[in-house]
């Protein structure tokens, strides 16, 4: 991802045992965004054909350049695209909380799954990216609040990224650095550190 990391304490790299048991998930995107979701369709969404980044040895595509295969009607080659593109889905095929207007193409907002081979924090290993794609109004309209609203209430890192750079937006930035610090938390914080924690495998 070419986002730039974040400053400040959460740079802290991870301490061993990053993502706990996650790790281990045969399938992390069902585990922790859920299965695909029936009568959710891409429709004439090819968002994912644009800004992601593709690379495996089938296939490669930079991000933010359109797949060579894309046309007005959609994937060119869609009865033998490439592996990766048969079984990626979104968050939006994925999560029902979010709303139908939450589809890429509708709201200017790609919600995915992020893997970092060298995260500056256990909070980049793993976590769930919303991308603001250009020319999107996702946070003028309201509807960027309400996909974090969707996704915040879990035990999996968040982040908001506008292409040049990403915010931690769940867990916030105290909780967040209690975690990465180790220090005590204060009693109306210590439950939620105390989960995070648990949860990535740091502390014990």
């Amino acid at each position: 991802m070419d986002d730039v990391g974040i400053a400040g304490p959460l740079a802290s790299p991870c301490r061993a045992g990053q993502a706990g048991a996650m790790s281990s998930a045969a399938d992390l995107e069902t585990t922790l965004l859920g299965p695909v979701l029936p009568g959710r369709d891409c429709g004439d969404c090819t968002a994912c054909c644009s800004v992601l980044t593709v690379d495996t040895p089938e296939f490669k595509k930079p991000p933010g350049v359109a797949c060579v295969h894309v046309t007005d009607g959609g994937c060119a080659i869609h009865a033998v695209r490439p592996t990766i593109c048969r079984t990626w889905f979104c968050g939006w095929r994925r999560v029902a909380a979010l709303p139908d207007a939450a589809r890429p193409d509708r709201s200017g907002l790609l919600v995915s799954l992020n893997f970092v081979r060298a995260p500056q924090n256990c909070f980049e290993g793993v976590s769930i990216n919303i991308r603001l794609m250009p020319g999107s109004d996702a946070i003028g309209s309201g509807m960027a609040g309400r996909v974090l609203d969707a996704l915040c209430g879990g035990l999996v890192p968040v982040w908001f990224s506008d292409g040049a750079r990403k915010m931690l937006m769940h867990p916030d930035r105290e909780v967040a650095a209690l975690v990465l610090s180790g220090d005590p938390a204060p009693a109306a914080l210590r439950g939620e550190v105390a989960a995070w924690r648990e949860r990535y495998g740091m502390f014990g």
